[in-house]
């Protein structure tokens, strides 16, 4: 997502506090600020040391992950690690990664690198690392991986940084400055710190600016204290039942109080502001698709830290370039525990992270998760779609169809893991014999209720003599308020591609929607001409995109109508807060007396993420480790583990 992708003051605060002495961390086990705000603790501390979480005591304690995303291949390669020799997942794709999803043969060349990878989900990964810090070094689970299996990364090219040569703004027809001739604003910020053109941008930067260094300056001091949970508490109350859209234009206030420590006040624009931050932010891209939903959800993802420094993810690469794939390289397809063949890994892009999972052993294994099932001719499977999760006398059953063939069959487990989207675990799953105590109504509405976000993606790859043909005068980025909304065009440091990629329209909610009816083929027409008339009506441009733009091996991706995934990112609306907390809480108040957990960006309130589909993934972990006596390392207990408070 855009919010805040130019947004670093979080990691500058916090580098601060840091050179200060004054960055706080709650006990052994705290986390530091910039981190998600509901649970203040160090994730990647438990799972980076010798022997990761534990070492269980019931190695045959049979388990069922359902979904190969990268919350369901992280929770198997851990409980693997952790000694859990019974692991069962069932993927309905022939694909892992889930929104992970990385396209690599964009002109069906195979495994041949002419065309730079599409991320047609996931792109852009926060590491939640310090200002001067490297990314590996951040205090986050993405970081602890990335570090793990050696990726190799740069600094996305996002809207109005430095990262890109320039960001063409295009607003009103051309016409936001106010002027008569149609002209396409165009900021560099080659030193990080210049602002968005025109007079009407810079106050809509402002106001924003002077909202998050009031809300960042306090939070960071207070994140890691004693005294955090009830700030937080306070933010909470004073912010979950306002929806983003008022509080764009709620007063601003100059000063915090520390007699009403949740107000930070708003940002007090009026509504020709409004309309542009909507379209643009404060040049960063689009801040519209956040505008119904609960304010909570936004201040979340700009204040601590989940849009600051973001990386484009190379894949599996050395420092010096050299490609450094894992095992099954080079195998296009690969068969699951069973036979069924399924996409082989890539090790590019942000999918790399997945393919790590299945395919390298963990610190202290000889064999990786996959070579594991191989030689227990089970545990891992394809094509495989759940049906229904029955509760049963001693365990839970669940039923599964194989491939196209609609037969019905079904394994009995004594834990299952639900790591799908929560629209399918409504519609396409059955949840029975469950009682109100083991599945409370509370939890089911807040899954059924739950808001998922439409968002579509329109790649092409770019002749590479965008980058360099000297008369070029089109921006490498557009942020506009047409139909197309945020385009970019990027080349990758490393990986020897030939011919660099263009992301023709970003759009999410309502303005994904609209995009809806029409055939790839005419929506990738449609997104090069209305690219070509914004650039020849920019009296400033004058030239077309299109005789750059390879449309032949353009590529589409609508997220609500993908089957495995009914939507790209769950978020919630103004007063649903508490639903959503009530689903983390889940696992740690119910699992034990249901034999079900819930896991991965579902059942979050940081949604859209990675880095929460990990937690999530770590917290199924620790809960399942506890239930079945595992042994925690490092004097982990799970009185180190704070609660999350719905």
């Amino acid at each position: 997502m855009t919010i805040g992708s130019s947004y670093n003051y979080p990691a500058h605060r916090a580098s601060q506090l840091a050179a200060q002495k004054k960055l706080h961390k709650s006990g052994p086990w705290g986390g530091r600020y910039p981190n998600p705000p509901d649970l203040s603790f160090d994730y990647r501390q438990l799972v980076e040391q010798t022997g990761g979480i534990a070492q269980a005591t019931a190695p045959e304690h049979k388990i069922c992950i359902i979904g190969a995303g990268i919350t369901g291949l992280t929770t198997a390669r851990e409980l693997y690690r952790c000694g859990f020799n019974n692991v069962t997942v069932m993927e309905a794709g022939k694909r892992i990664a889930g929104r992970h999803y990385t396209i690599t043969d964009v002109a069906q060349q195979g495994l041949a690198t002419q065309y730079a990878p599409f991320e047609m989900a996931a792109m852009r990964m926060p590491y939640f690392n310090l200002v001067g810090e490297s990314p590996n070094d951040g205090r986050s689970l993405l970081a602890y991986y990335a570090k793990e299996f050696g990726l190799s990364i740069q600094d996305f090219p996002n809207p109005g940084t430095r990262w890109v040569s320039s960001t063409g703004i295009y607003l009103q027809e051309g016409l936001v400055h106010g002027g008569s001739e149609p002209t396409m604003q165009i900021w560099v910020n080659a030193d990080g710190n210049t602002p968005p053109p025109t007079a009407q941008l810079q106050a809509v930067f402002a106001k924003w600016k002077k909202f998050e260094k009031l809300m960042v300056d306090k939070v960071s001091e207070v994140y890691g204290t004693d005294d955090w949970e009830a700030m937080w508490q306070a933010i909470v109350d004073t912010y979950s039942h306002t929806a983003f859209r008022d509080f764009v234009k709620a007063a601003a206030i100059d000063d915090w109080d520390p007699s009403d420590p949740g107000n930070f006040g708003g940002l007090a624009m009026d509504n020709e502001e409004s309309n542009i931050f909507y379209s643009i932010g404060f040049g960063d891209g689009s801040w519209g698709a956040f505008y119904d939903v609960c304010t909570l959800y936004p201040l979340r993802t700009a204040i601590f830290g989940f849009g600051s420094q973001l990386q484009l993810i190379h894949g599996r690469y050395d420092p010096d370039g050299t490609f450094n794939p894992g095992p099954f390289a080079d195998n296009l397809t690969l068969p699951d525990a069973y036979g069924r063949s399924f996409e082989g890994p890539r090790y590019r892009g942000v999918r790399t992270f997945d393919d790590c999972m299945l395919f390298l052993p963990p610190p202290d294994k000889t064999q990786s998760f996959y070579e594991h099932a191989l030689q227990r001719q089970s545990g891992f499977g394809t094509q495989q779609r759940v049906t229904r999760i029955e509760k049963r006398q001693h365990g839970v059953r669940v039923h599964y169809t194989l491939g196209d063939s609609g037969t019905i069959q079904y394994q009995d487990f004594d834990s299952v893991i639900v790591t799908v989207p929560s629209w399918i675990l409504e519609v396409d799953m059955e949840l029975q014999g469950f009682t109100p105590q083991q599945l409370p109504q509370t939890i089911t509405r807040a899954y059924k209720t739950a808001h998922w976000e439409t968002s579509c993606k329109v790649y092409a790859p770019l002749d590479p003599s965008f980058f360099t043909q000297p008369d070029n005068k089109i921006p490498q980025i557009l942020v506009t308020d047409t139909f197309v909304h945020d385009v970019y065009a990027y080349q990758y440091d490393i990986g020897g591609y030939e011919t660099p990629c263009i992301l023709l329209s970003y759009t999410w909610e309502d303005d994904a929607t609209k995009l809806a009816s029409f055939s790839d083929a005419d929506l990738v027409e449609k997104c090069v001409t209305e690219l070509d008339r914004i650039l020849l009506r920019s009296q400033n441009i004058g030239q077309r995109i299109s005789p750059y733009i390879q449309k032949e091996h353009a590529r589409v991706v609508r997220w609500i109508t993908e089957p495995n995934s009914l939507g790209c990112a769950k978020l919630y609306r103004a007063g649903t807060y508490s639903d959503a907390m009530s689903l983390l809480a889940y696992n740690r108040e119910t699992a034990a007396h249901s034999g079900l957990y819930l896991a991965g960006e579902s059942f979050s309130v940081d949604a859209g993420w990675t880095e929460p589909s990990l937690r999530g993934a770590i917290d199924t972990i620790i809960n399942l480790c506890n239930n079945t006596g595992a042994n925690f390392n490092g004097n982990f207990s799970m009185a180190d583990y704070p609660h999350y408070h719905p």
